[in-house]
C-alpha cells in the first residue's frame, strides 16, 4: 500500500462503510469493523471491536476463510490516531455477509454488491478519477457551460441527456423548478451573478440549484461547481463531511425562500484543503450519500 492512500466511504442505512483503495492489488480493502457496527446497530466503538474478536474467534475454530482472508490496515481510530485495523477485499466482506448472525446480512449484501454497478456507483467512480484527470483544469468555472461539462464527464455513457439542458419541467417534493421555456434566459441570468464573496457565490448557488438545469444528477453536478468555484476566488473548499445529510437537504429546502441557514452551514464547513486528494474523494463520497433515498 502507498502512503499516500485513496479513501471511499460508502453509506448504509446512514452509517458509514469505509474502505482503502490498494494500487498495487487494484482493489478496495474495506473496514470490517464499520461494518461490525452497520450489521449489529451499534455506536459503541469498544463493543463493536469487542464483539468483532468474538466472532472472529468463533469464525477461526469454524476454520473459516473470512479470518484467513483479513488483512490490517491503518485507518482513524475515535481517538483521531491512525491505527491498524482489520479489513477484507470485496470476496471477503460478501463471505463475512454470509456468515454474519445477523437479519440485516442479507439486506447489506444486497446492496454492497448492487451499489457499484448501478448508474450511481459508476458515475460516482468517474467522479473519484476527475481529481487526477486533466479535464478538470479545462472546465469553465462558474458558467453554465462549465456545469455542463461536469454533468457531461459524470453522467456521460450512463444517461443520454448528460451534459444537456432539459426540456421538460421537472419538480420535487411539491417544488416547481425553473420552467423549461425560460430556461435558458434563466441560466444566462444565474451565470452573469457575481461571485467574488462567499455570500455572492452562496447565492449564485441557490440560484443555479432553483434553475436545476438537468434532468437528473443536479446535485451531484452543482457541488463540484461550487468547489471549483469557491477555489478559484476564495481557495477554500468545502468539507462535506462537516456537513449532515438531513441538515443539509433540509437547508437547500429553505434557500429558495432564505439562504441564511445554508449559508452558515456551508460557511462552517470551510476548508482550505482544496488540493487534499482525500477531501475531494470524501466530498464525492457525501455528495453521493445526500442524493440516496
Amino acid at each position: 500500500m502507498s502512503e499516500q492512500q485513496k479513501i471511499s466511504i460508502r453509506f448504509f442505512d446512514d452509517r458509514e462503510v469505509r474502505a482503502l483503495w490498494d494500487e498495487q492489488n487494484a482493489k478496495w480493502w474495506f473496514s470490517v469493523l464499520d461494518i461490525v457496527a452497520v450489521l449489529t446497530d451499534q455506536n459503541d466503538y469498544k463493543k463493536t471491536r469487542n464483539y468483532w474478536k468474538y466472532l472472529k474467534a468463533k469464525l477461526k475454530k469454524e476454520n473459516s476463510e473470512v479470518v484467513s482472508a483479513t488483512t490490517q490496515l491503518k485507518l482513524l481510530a475515535p481517538d483521531g490516531k491512525n491505527r491498524l485495523s482489520d479489513m477484507l477485499d470485496y470476496n471477503g466482506i460478501i463471505a463475512l455477509g454470509k456468515q454474519f448472525p445477523s437479519k440485516k446480512a442479507n439486506q447489506f449484501i444486497e446492496w454492497f454488491t448492487y451499489s457499484d454497478e448501478s448508474i450511481d456507483g459508476k458515475s460516482k467512480t468517474k467522479a473519484y478519477a476527475l481529481f487526477e484527470s486533466s479535464f478538470i483544469n479545462s472546465i469553465e468555472l462558474g458558467t453554465t457551460n462549465g456545469l455542463q461539462q461536469i454533468h457531461a464527464y459524470l453522467f456521460g455513457g450512463l444517461y443520454d441527456f448528460a451534459g444537456q439542458i432539459r426540456q421538460k419541467n421537472i419538480s420535487k417534493g411539491g417544488f416547481q423548478f425553473a420552467i423549461s421555456k425560460f430556461l435558458v434566459s434563466t441560466l444566462k441570468q444565474v451565470e452573469a451573478m457575481p461571485e467574488n464573496t462567499f455570500d455572492e457565490i452562496v447565492e449564485k448557488y441557490v440560484e443555479m440549484n432553483i434553475a436545476h438545469p438537468f434532468m437528473e444528477g443536479n446535485g451531484r453536478t452543482t457541488r463540484i461547481w461550487l468547489d471549483l468555484i469557491l477555489k478559484k476566488h476564495l481557495k477554500n473548499c468545502i468539507d462535506w463531511s462537516k456537513i449532515g445529510k438531513a441538515e443539509y437537504m433540509n437547508a437547500m429546502v429553505k434557500s429558495s425562500a432564505n439562504s441564511s441557514s445554508l449559508n452558515k452551514l456551508l460557511k462552517n464547513a470551510l476548508t482550505n484543503q482544496i488540493d487534499n486528494r482525500e477531501m475531494f474523494m470524501k466530498g464525492i463520497d457525501y455528495s453521493y450519500y445526500y442524493e440516496e433515498n
